[in-house]
């Protein structure tokens, strides 16, 4: 029989631990979030439909994000034992300079209407965490002011080249003068991709109020208060603005970019030059031996072309294509600080974080974005450490299976069913 007894006080006392409760809602609603997905939660409570839904959304059947994130969901790493890691090593040097962590914050468009913050917030926290942070061409923050946010970090620059040939190679030498040493040339976008939440929601630049979005702002005062009280969003390239995402893109971008528009570009930019947006083998090896800096391995994060081919899939084969000394970046679909790792393992230089980025700024203004950084750098951590690697140039394919949904019909047998 069990022996029982009147409970003790004192031991009563000692199991009673009541934790200080925080006051700050802001940080306790922060400290709560444990993942990336946690922030995107977060994010949605407080961010009106529209905006949240052009940040969290793609181009139409949103299949290119889903399969770019369940491609890092299909991942087996495979751990060595007896491989103590107590302290790891997270430092990357990349395109000519170093950066506490493999990854860096991705250009990302209209940026304050996410959150009023914007740029500021996620160049600010870029700086405290010694990683690089990329402007957008329609970021919301000029190349000025996000130099004045990170005056001695990394900043690179991401550049379209619009209709208006001039607009672009303005905003270069703008960037070049202002100490940017990396120009991101995305070529992805010729046309808008077509964003149906965006078509649906009626979500234009600059918002406009609707019986809608009236009523889906009742529960998000806070949001309104600061996009009201705050200055006017101004776009680093576009001098008008009214329509939707899709209408003003494609009234500012190009479908004539080539090959001749980047030897333009080359010649008025500086610096290290690396092109956003390749998505397959051929034009990966073609840029190689055409003496760019480096790739971006990306299909925009599912905004552009539905059905495009999956970053993290391609990334074994231009590896090998490229060979190991041409520098090869990835972005699309990363959650979580293991899908950097699984991507490093494959033989990523660099990986570029967008929404993740987007869903802390939501979540939190700047303390969210310090939060998604934390969280990534810890969730790094500790995969190292369960793998048994103490630095980033130990992680190798043979850590990494990715395990297949999406099988190929061999060409032979697919013309077969057509005969």
């Amino acid at each position: 029989m069990v022996q029982r007894q009147l409970p003790n006080p004192a031991e009563l006392l000692e199991l009673m631990k009541f934790k200080k409760p925080e006051l700050d809602g802001r940080k306790r609603r922060l400290d709560a979030a444990l993942t990336i997905d946690d922030l995107r939660t977060i994010a949605k409570r407080r961010t009106p439909k529209a905006a949240f839904d052009y940040t969290d959304g793609a181009a139409e059947g949103e299949l290119s994000l889903s399969r770019a994130r369940q491609a890092f969901q299909d991942v087996e790493f495979h751990p060595g034992i007896l491989k103590p890691a107590p302290d790891v090593d997270t430092t990357v040097e990349i395109l000519g300079g170093p950066s506490a962590l493999p990854f860096g914050i991705a250009p990302t468009g209209f940026t304050r209407l996410m959150q009023t913050e914007g740029e500021v917030a996620g160049a600010g926290a870029a700086a405290a965490a010694g990683i690089p942070f990329t402007l957008s061409t329609l970021g919301t923050t000029s190349i000025e002011g996000v130099k004045a946010a990170n005056p001695h970090g990394r900043n690179w620059f991401q550049l379209y080249v619009m209709r208006d040939r001039e607009i672009s190679y303005e905003l270069a030498r703008r960037a070049a003068a202002a100490g940017f040493d990396t120009l991101q040339f995305t070529v992805d976008t010729p046309v808008a991709g077509a964003r149906l939440r965006d078509k649906r929601n009626g979500f234009s630049i600059p918002p406009q109020l609707t019986l809608g979005t009236i009523v889906n702002a009742i529960p998000r005062p806070w949001w309104w208060f600061d996009f009201l009280t705050t200055p006017k969003l101004e776009f680093a390239s576009l001098s008008s603005t009214g329509g939707t995402v899709g209408e003003l893109l494609d009234a500012a971008m190009d479908p004539t970019i080539s090959y001749d528009d980047l030897a333009v570009i080359r010649d008025i930019w500086p610096g290290r030059i690396v092109i956003k947006g390749v998505q397959n083998v051929e034009d990966s090896v073609r840029l190689r031996d055409a003496g760019v800096d480096g790739i971006v391995l990306s299909n925009h994060g599912g905004r552009q072309l539905d059905r495009a081919p999956i970053p993290f899939h391609l990334l074994p084969q231009v590896r090998r294509a490229v060979g190991d000394d041409f520098t090869v970046m990835i972005d699309t679909g990363i959650m979580n600080g293991a899908d950097i790792v699984a991507s490093v393992a494959l033989g990523a230089d660099f990986t570029l974080i967008g929404r993740a980025y987007l869903y802390g700024l939501m979540a939190g203004g700047r303390q969210g974005v310090d939060r998604t950084i934390a969280i990534l750098r810890s969730e790094i951590e500790r995969t190292m450490r369960l793998l048994g690697v103490a630095s980033l140039a130990e992680l190798e394919p043979a850590h990494v299976t990715q395990l297949t949904r999406l099988v190929p019909v061999a060409r032979d047998a697919a013309e077969a069913v057509v005969r």
